[in-house]
């Protein structure tokens, strides 16, 4: 089995705690076998506001427990790592969260940090780009620069959660939007979101608890 080389990009939005969830679902996939961290400077206050601890990178990877030995963490402002290349094999890579000014960049091509730099690499290289934006409401420029890296090829997943699964938790909100993104992606690791045509499992599970 050819197992995938995966890029995620945390950066200055809330919800980083759903990018903790996805890099568990990443590190425990044994199709996945290797995974590039990115945290750009705003990504690890965000982290540190969020889990309340350090911005340094090893307190930051911490409360990812992004600790696996698949995953590898990349210095955003070092302009020379393997993802700025187009002819390092990666075979997606999702930013979640994704700023709004991070899209703004992808959208023109300014690669101010590795972060936007590897997207555009995805971008050229015609791969999977994932844009997990978390911002709210949106304004005309937003909607702009929303098209314009749809048009490019990239996949903005707004961080929206569905309800019809009666999610009574913020974990299992986080867990269902993470498995979205990964069927999305073809890693779907349960079926428990599905819809059948009817109901899915997870919402019998939830209503008959009732």
């Amino acid at each position: 089995m050819t197992q995938q080389n995966v890029t995620v990009a945390v950066t200055g939005a809330g919800g980083t705690g759903v990018a903790k969830c996805l890099l568990a679902a990443l590190q425990r996939d044994d199709r996945v076998g290797h995974i590039n961290l990115l945290v750009s400077a705003n990504g690890r206050k965000l982290v540190a506001f969020e889990f309340r601890t350090g911005e340094d990178p090893d307190s930051v990877v911490e409360a990812l427990d992004a600790t696996s030995p698949k995953v590898r963490f990349l210095d955003p402002a070092d302009m020379s790592g393997p993802v700025t290349s187009g002819s390092y094999p990666t075979d997606a890579m999702i930013i979640m969260p994704c700023a709004a000014g991070v899209i703004g960049r992808i959208a023109h091509g300014h690669t101010e940090s590795l972060v936007e730099r590897a997207a555009d690499v995805m971008l050229k290289q015609r791969r999977k780009l994932v844009l997990c934006l978390r911002e709210a409401p949106l304004n005309l420029i937003h909607l702009r620069n929303m098209v314009a890296v749809t048009e490019a090829g990239a996949t903005v997943y707004p961080m929206i959660p569905t309800y019809y699964n009666v999610p009574e938790t913020l974990a299992e909100l986080r867990e269902e939007f993470v498995e979205r993104v990964l069927q999305f992606l073809g890693l779907a690791g349960t079926d428990r979101y599905q819809w059948d045509g009817s109901d899915t499992t997870a919402r019998r599970e939830h209503t008959q608890a009732r």
